[in-house]
């Protein structure tokens, strides 16, 4: 069985498992894909009220909460999909082109 760990750029094809697949669990946190965004949101913390609301819409759980308090955009995870730029009650999300 291989595990993700074993799957990387130097290894040669006749090593990889059948289409790249991983057998393993809990394997996301290892695959950074922030690079496929687009458009970068941006934190204004002056405006946010820690609502939290903007963390459960997000897909990609790139809404860090810690003690019940929102922090930073996790940006190795954030797509720049705009939903919690759309579901913030007081603008505290703004966007930037890559």
């Amino acid at each position: 069985m291989k595990c993700a760990k074993d799957i990387h750029e130097t290894i040669l094809w006749p090593d990889l498992t059948p289409g790249c697949e991983i057998y393993e669990g809990g394997t996301s946190a290892l695959t950074k894909t922030g690079e496929w965004r687009v458009v970068t949101p941006k934190w204004l913390q002056d405006k946010c009220k820690q609502c939290v609301l903007c963390a459960p819409f997000c897909p990609d759980s790139s809404i860090p909460v810690r003690d019940g308090r929102r922090t930073d955009f996790d940006y190795d995870h954030c797509k720049g999909c705009g939903i919690c730029a759309q579901v913030c009650p007081f603008s505290a999300i703004e966007w930037k082109e890559d």
